[in-house]
């Protein structure tokens, strides 16, 4: 371990779990960003196992978390516990603040390792919190963001997506012009964080959309 005042730097899960846990513990309100539910010690069997009843649970993940559907599950589940979930199209920092009192930033893998810094001065942790804060407000509610994949015409659009139907052939079939398909297909490839329309109608496939 290496300390600077108030920053530690940890490597590896087991270290940071072994140097954390008990802050996780005594936490009355958490705030996560990852990309998906495998940055953080949900996707450990050692990690704390905590119920989010009680507690203010914020998390911000990226749309790939709703392609694996036992991801997808769990975040159910833990929303229906009280956690409240949102999705962001944009890149985020993967930080987890406790109590707005502690940080910590997921690093890089270095020989296949990932190292953690937990950091506790009030300045640096206040930073980071505004950053969460921001992606937070530009993020999309869980539930919301599902519906706007299913709304409407949604489905049916993202079933051509996922045949490798032509636009034309398309929007012929669905009775919609060439211009308000192709609008609708660039909004749910945003939504769904997918760079080809044959990727959206994959991932939403995966997601359990269709």
């Amino acid at each position: 371990m290496e300390k600077v005042t108030d920053v530690v730097v940890v490597r590896g899960e087991a270290e940071l779990l072994a140097r954390t846990r008990h802050l996780f513990e005594l936490a009355t309100e958490i705030s996560c960003a990852a990309r998906d539910l495998h940055t953080w010690a949900v996707a450990h069997p050692g990690a704390p196992a905590r119920s989010v009843r009680g507690l203010t649970v914020r998390k911000v993940y990226l749309p790939g978390v709703l392609f694996d559907p036992a991801l997808a599950e769990h975040l159910r589940q833990i929303a229906a516990n009280g956690a409240r979930i949102r999705i962001t199209e944009r890149e985020i920092n993967e930080t987890i603040i406790l109590d707005r009192r502690i940080a910590i930033v997921a690093g890089d893998h270095v020989g296949g390792v990932r190292g953690y810094t937990v950091i506790s001065s009030p300045d640096l942790v206040q930073g980071i919190q505004s950053l969460f804060e921001a992606a937070w407000h530009g993020a999309t509610d869980l539930e919301s963001y599902r519906a706007r994949c299913t709304e409407p015409g949604a489905r049916e659009i993202l079933e051509q997506l996922a045949s490798g139907c032509k636009d034309e052939t398309a929007a012929r079939t669905l009775g919609l012009s060439l211009r308000t398909y192709r609008r609708r297909v660039a909004e749910l490839m945003a939504l769904l964080g997918a760079s080809s329309r044959f990727q959206a109608g994959a991932r939403a496939r995966e997601a359990g959309l269709l």
